[in-house]
């Protein structure tokens, strides 16, 4: 029996361990407390301290540490830079793996923060209950399967006898789900490799590339008046629907997307990039014309759209003349000009499908008796870091990530097993293990 079908033989028969580890990271509710009104105490350092503890029985360097803002203020305008962020008990953790080893080496990269649970769960989002072969619970998608995947990769090839050529480090981060500052911390701490797979939610496909995603407010001022009263010029004092000025803007904003639908593609993106309407905000009482009303919008942009501070300024701009030209095409608007409030600039990032690494991801999926499917992300991940510093990454994980954030958020259990494999067949390929 070679190395690589002791690893697989491994994973086969451990099949209940690894789920149950899947489940043990369920059961830790590692909330991202941005999504909390109040300031709450986050489990991600729970989540931290159980991984580290698992990894440490395997032989780990690890090394545990907190974000501090104030140290990352090189960064400011770049992904993931928000100042005054508290990372008190939000660490960080990277563990390592044959360390100074001669051969080529791995980053394991995820983020172990999630979404809240929200409603209409008709099971315990944090039990990690399998029904139908499916994993149920918060974060079995978004991206605690993938977590799990990883690290019990790195376990099956230990456990098989075997050690490593190159070094792998398993990183796990805090804080994705509120901007990525934890990736960009991991990477200014100094982590480096010569390959990354980052374990979010692609249905086990191989994705060498995620969308930018801008969210912005746009703020029309209007003018109240009595709904039910005749109303004079506004520039004689009359009222001014606020609503109106924005139903003005959005038919613009549907004749904008129509150009981008064209313009905005991509050959390993299904759909194109969209200025998506999120939420309308407007009025104050139902006898009144409205004051004021906003237009919150998701927006997507390429790599190839990227600024100089490899962020959506360009994007960014567009939007803002974009906003400018429509506003002057009416009286009131160009005399009252709506403004943007940005609010999220999540970076995006790109590898070459023709890298090796690439390559030898699609090989080893293909090995299992996957497709090896190549197709990018309509959503933003960490990956824009580790690929600033040059490092080739994929995203690669189980899991829907149109489920992600739903309600019985699920997973497929034989995913979670395939995606092991995956990850173990990679390490095997472009790391290399020698009998221990």
């Amino acid at each position: 029996m070679n190395q690589e079908q002791r690893v697989m033989e491994w994973i086969e028969n451990h099949q209940d361990e690894i789920i149950h580890f899947l489940q043990q990271l369920i059961q830790i509710p590692s909330v991202n407390p941005w999504f909390f009104e109040e300031p709450a105490p986050s489990k991600e350092k729970d989540l931290q301290q159980f991984i580290a503890g698992k990894l440490e029985k395997l032989g780990a360097d690890i090394e545990i540490w907190e974000p501090v803002a104030d140290e990352l203020k090189q960064y400011e305008g770049m992904a993931g830079y928000y100042p005054g962020r508290d990372f008190t008990g939000r660490p960080n953790l990277a563990a390592t793996f044959g360390k100074g080893s001669e051969g080529k080496s791995l980053l394991l990269f995820g983020h172990i923060d999630v979404v809240m649970a929200g409603s209409k769960w008709t099971v315990d989002p944090f039990e990690g209950q399998v029904i139908d072969g499916k994993m149920y619970g918060r974060g079995t998608v978004d991206m605690k399967g993938g977590v799990a995947a990883m690290i019990m990769a790195v376990e099956a090839i230990l456990r098989s006898g075997f050690k490593l050529k190159g070094p792998v480090i398993v990183g796990t981060v805090v804080d994705e789900e509120a901007g990525g500052m934890g990736a960009l911390d991991f990477i200014h701490h100094g982590y480096r490799a010569d390959a990354c797979i980052l374990t979010e939610p692609t249905s086990l496909t191989i994705a060498p590339l995620c969308r930018g995603i801008l969210w912005g407010k746009i703020k029309i001022q209007g003018r109240s008046g009595h709904i039910e009263m005749p109303q004079a010029d506004w520039r004689d004092g009359g009222a001014v629907d606020a609503i109106k000025k924005a139903r003005y803007i959005l038919e613009h904003l549907d004749r904008l997307n129509e150009k981008w639908a064209v313009s905005k593609t991509h050959p390993y993106l299904s759909i194109p990039c969209q200025v998506h309407v999120a939420q309308l905000n407007a009025g104050e009482y139902p006898t009144s014309f409205a004051n004021e009303a906003e237009i919150v919008f998701n927006a997507q942009y390429l790599p190839s759209e990227r600024d100089e501070k490899l962020v959506g300024g360009k994007v960014k701009k567009e939007l803002t003349d974009f906003l400018r030209e429509v506003s002057e095409s009416d009286p009131w608007l160009c005399e009252h000009m709506p403004e943007i409030e940005w609010l999220v600039d999540a970076d995006c990032a790109e590898t070459d499908v023709a890298h090796p690494f690439v390559q030898t991801c699609v090989q080893s999926l293909k090995t299992i008796g996957e497709e090896g499917k190549i197709e990018g992300l309509g959503f933003h991940t960490d990956m824009g870091w580790p690929v600033n510093v040059g490092i080739p990454t994929v995203n690669f994980g189980p899991g829907d990530p149109s489920l992600a954030h739903h309600s019985d958020e699920f997973t497929p259990v034989d995913e979670v097993i395939q995606a092991v494999k995956m990850i173990a067949k990679t390490i095997v390929d472009w790391c290399e293990i020698e009998e221990a």
